[in-house]
């Protein structure tokens, strides 16, 4: 996949956790929050949202790689420079 930028990035996050969790309400989440809590994400879930980042950006993520996946942020941050 292409290099992605933040707003792209940003898209496909939003995007991956609507699919896992379709009542998920961003409205009140912000960057620097973690999304699982703030979205009452469970592992499954989570597990669930890591493979489809990984199918739709190519980027391997490993569960080293989890601890960067904690904020919209962090996880935006990761893919950018993932995918760069």
């Amino acid at each position: 996949m292409k290099p992605l930028n933040s707003t792209e990035a940003l898209t496909l996050v939003k995007a991956c956790i609507t699919e896992v969790a379709p009542d998920a309400d961003f409205t009140d989440v912000q960057p620097d929050d973690k999304f699982r809590d703030a979205l009452a994400l469970d592992s499954l879930d989570f597990l669930s949202l890591v493979e489809l980042l990984s199918e739709r950006t190519g980027v391997r993520i490993d569960e080293d790689d989890y601890p960067e996946l904690t904020t919209l942020a962090d996880t935006v941050a990761f893919l950018v420079r993932s995918t760069g």
